[in-house]
Formats: C-alpha cells, sequence, structure tokens
C-alpha cells in the first residue's frame, strides 16, 4: 500500500477516525496504532508482516539484554550480535541473489561453472529502512543515549507506517519519548501536515510521475535511440524527478505522522543549494546521510587516523551508503563516485586552497550530482556509459521535451527553492480558515491531483483551459 493510492487514503480515514475516537489510556492507542501499521504493511504480503514482528522483539530482547548486562564486554558483545542478525535480515533479503550471482560469473570466469541455489527472494518493502533503525536503536542503547524501552514501543517504532516503507529512518531518541504521552493534535499541526500532504502529493503523482513516464523512462531505457539534447534533458528531469519523488514521501510521511500527533524530523533542505558533495549529504535524505555519519563513518574512526584514515573512512562509508540503495554495481559506483569526490573535497580543503565561488560552486556540485543520478538510473554499467557518451554525440535535436515537461522540471525547482518561511506562511492562513473550509480545500486539492495522476497533465489542462 503506497501513498498517493485509493487504498491507503482509505485506510488513512478510518486509522485517524478510529485512533482519535478511540478512549482510554494512551498504551490503547499505541496498540491500536501498531495493529493499524500491520494492516498498512500487510496489505502488499501479510507474510512478512511476521518478520517485522521477529526483527522488533529481537532488537527489543537485545537492548534488555545490553541495559541488564553488567560488564562493557557483555554489552559490547550482545550489540554486535543483535547488529549482526539485523545485517543478516537485510543482507538475506537484498544481497543473497546478487551476490550468489556475482561468485557464478566469478566461478565461470575461471572453467569452474556450477549451478548455485538462486531462490528469487522477494524483497519485503522497508527491510532496508526498519533494519537500520533497530540497529540504531541498539547501538544508541550500549551508547548510554536512549534507555531499554518496552516491547510495545519497539514493536510500534519499527512497524509505526508513516516512516515504514520509504523512511525517513526515525531514530529512538525522537520516537520513543514522544511515544511516553498522550499525542495531542492542534490547529497548527493540522495546517502544516495537509499543507505537507498535499505538497508532496503533488510533487509525487504529477511533477515526478510525468517526468518519469513521458521523459526520464523512455530515454534511459534505450539512450542509443535518442539525441544529445535528449540525454542531457532527461538527466536533468531525472535530477528533478528524483528530488520531487523522494521529498514527496518524506513530506506525506511528516504530515500524515502528525495528523496522529507525532513529529518526524525534516528530512530534505534544498540539497540541489549544497556547495559541496559534503553540503549535499548534510540536505539530502538527511536521516540517511545523519545515521551513516553517526553510525558507520563514526564507528569506522571517523576523523581520527589523519588525513588517509579519514579519507578510507569516507570512501567507505559512501560505498556502503550506495550499495544499501540496491543489489547493483551501479549502486557502488554512484556511492564510489561520490564519495571519492568528498575524499577530494577534503584534501583541498586541509590543504588550505582557496574554494570556488558560492554560485560556481552550486553549479559544479549539482553537475556532478546528476552525474551520479546517471549511474543510480542505469540498469547497468554498460547502459549509463552509453547515456554520457551518448550526450558527447553532438546531434543537438530535441524530440522528447515539451513545454509541459520542460515547464515541470521548472516547477519541480521552484518547489525545491521555495524557502521554509513561504510554507509556514501558507500553513499559517490554512490555520485562520474555518475547519469545514480546510476540510473541503484539502479534498478538491486532493480529488484534482488524483485527476491529473490517472489523466496525465496534459489533458487535464487541455480540459480546464
Amino acid at each position: 500500500m503506497l501513498f498517493p493510492t485509493l487504498d491507503f487514503g482509505l485506510f488513512f480515514l478510518v486509522a485517524f477516525a478510529v485512533i482519535w475516537a478511540a478512549s482510554g489510556s494512551n498504551e490503547w492507542r499505541k496498540i491500536l496504532l501498531l495493529l493499524g501499521s500491520w494492516v498498512f504493511y500487510g496489505a502488499w504480503d501479510w507474510r512478512f508482516v511476521a518478520l517485522l514482528i521477529t526483527s522488533a522483539f529481537l532488537n527489543w530482547g537485545a537492548a534488555r539484554l545490553i541495559y541488564a548486562a553488567d560488564t562493557r564486554g557483555t554489552q559490547k558483545a550482545v550489540v554486535t550480535i543483535g547488529i549482526i542478525a539485523n545485517l543478516g535480515i537485510l543482507g538475506f533479503f537484498k544481497y543473497y541473489d546478487f551476490f550468489l550471482e556475482q561468485l557464478g560469473a566469478l566461478l565461470s570466469s575461471w572453467g569452474m561453472a556450477r549451478d548455485l541455489p538462486l531462490m528469487q527472494i522477494v524483497l519485503p518493502v522497508g527491510v532496508s529502512f526498519f533494519t537500520f533503525q533497530g540497529m540504531s536503536y541498539l547501538i544508541d542503547v550500549y551508547r548510554g543515549r536512549v534507555r531499554a524501552a518496552g516491547l510495545l514501543d519497539i514493536t510500534l517504532l519499527m512497524s509505526f507506517f508513516p516512516h515504514l516503507v520509504a523512511g525517513p529512518i526515525v531514530r529512538a531518541s525522537d520516537l520513543l519519548p514522544q511515544f511516553e504521552k498522550t499525542p495531542r493534535l492542534n490547529r497548527d499541526m493540522i495546517a502544516m501536515a495537509l499543507l505537507l500532504i498535499v505538497w508532496g502529493l503533488f510533487k509525487k503523482a504529477v511533477v515526478a510521475s510525468e517526468l518519469s513516464v513521458n521523459l526520464v523512462d523512455p530515454v534511459f531505457f534505450d539512450p542509443a535511440a535518442h539525441s544529445s539534447l535528449d540525454l542531457l534533458l532527461a538527466a536533468y528531469g531525472y535530477a528533478v524527478q528524483i528530488y520531487c519523488d523522494f521529498s514527496a514521501y518524506s513530506d506525506m510521511a511528516i504530515g500524515i505522522a502528525a495528523l496522529f500527533g507525532y513529529r518526524f524530523p525534516r528530512n530534505f533542505n534544498q540539497p540541489y543549494r549544497a556547495q559541496s558533495l559534503q553540503d549535499f549529504w548534510r540536505r539530502w535524505h538527511i536521516s540517511l546521510s545523519s545515521w551513516l555519519r553517526d553510525y558507520l563513518y563514526i564507528g569506522l574512526g571517523g576523523n581520527r587516523g589523519g588525513l588517509s584514515g579519514q579519507c578510507r573512512n569516507i570512501l567507505i562509508t559512501m560505498l556502503l551508503g550506495g550499495f544499501w540503495h540496491g543489489a547493483k554495481w551501479t549502486f557502488l559506483i554512484w556511492g564510489g563516485l561520490h564519495g571519492g569526490v568528498q575524499v577530494i573535497e577534503t584534501v583541498w580543503r586541509k590543504a588550505g586552497l582557496p574554494g570556488l565561488p558560492k554560485l560556481l560552486a552550486i553549479l559544479v556540485t549539482f553537475h556532478i550530482v546528476t552525474l551520479g543520478w546517471i549511474f543510480f538510473r542505469a540498469d547497468t554499467f554498460d547502459g549509463a556509459i552509453s547515456f554520457i557518451s551518448g550526450m558527447a554525440g553532438g546531434d543537438w535535436r530535441n524530440t522528447m521535451t515539451t513545454p509541459l515537461l520542460a515547464g515541470l522540471m521548472v516547477l519541480g525547482m521552484a518547489f525545491h527553492f521555495t524557502p521554509p518561511l513561504l510554507a509556514q506562511g501558507m500553513a499559517l492562513r490554512l490555520r485562520l480558515m474555518p475547519a469545514w473550509a480546510l476540510g473541503l480545500l484539502t479534498a478538491v486539492a486532493i480529488i484534482v491531483i488524483d485527476a491529473m495522476r490517472y489523466e496525465g497533465v496534459a489533458p487535464f489542462i487541455y480540459y480546464q483551459f
């Protein structure tokens, strides 16, 4: 079940009504919210609800053992076993077939071909997110940053449906204290939540979807059949699409959680305004980048070990961060590109060399990021290289990008550069509306966006104007 669907809309209305109509203790509300989250996850495949529950039990039990251990050595042993168990879940479902295929190819190259037990494993939705969430919880308990919580709170932490499928990766230190209090909902939260949901729905269902279907997907499917200009515009289009896609899910998740009385941290902060790759990762998918920094980069040694150690840790972190996104070599290359550029930036800064002027730094960073997106989007390494070489082909005919698609790219970037204060001002105006008018406006906006999603933007604009 995905956010921008009718099924989710009906599920949300029922869940919202049941949770806020329920009387009794906060524990009873959390139980209802947990059951609703399992229904949400089970709508995709009920079999994997058991995996979600098992993962929650695993992290709950490991945290209790860490908290109760008498010695630091025992705590370290338990947290290590817990991390390995979480990585085992992630590795089996996401990487088993990939590594077996690589082993098979290696054996064949040595003349030792074997029939290996490929299993065609179904990847559980959100497994990358809830395993990372479980590991960060165990590490935080080990470091003394959070107390070991009860089973209900940990199970809800890992199952809470707004962040379950596509993040953000909400840490225990952010959410567990909120679970201890009975949630409250005020007009400010409602106004901002509805704005984020409609805003996110438009970015996802209209901007990202139209760019994907009518520009990005056809060009990336067969780069050789398109002109250099088509390839260049598709690369720019994908930079807009992926921002609108990823940030939209975060916006909707933050808004939906707020309507249940819980606050999620901001996950995107105008990443294409970044003046360096390091700055980009302070702005892009902030919950993931801060996770990689706090639990992987620092765990590897961080800035300790001199310049060589710091550069090594940056590169390892970004390679593993790339591989987290998917079991393909192109993700590793994407992570390696980001890591390699950050290493250059680190060496440059340590040498005391002058930086680029602000505007030039932003343009250079954006184009490096866009180059990386080509590897991120391409199905194979050869496909990415074909795409990049095609951009230098010299054929500057435009056969794909209509004025509408160009306008959507501009609109997507306008959303990206919208100042937070403007959004807050819009929410303030919504807050002042009567409740019936706010509800009616939201419903009309969702209906219009849904019509544009199913009918396409162009027919809808033609019909209206």
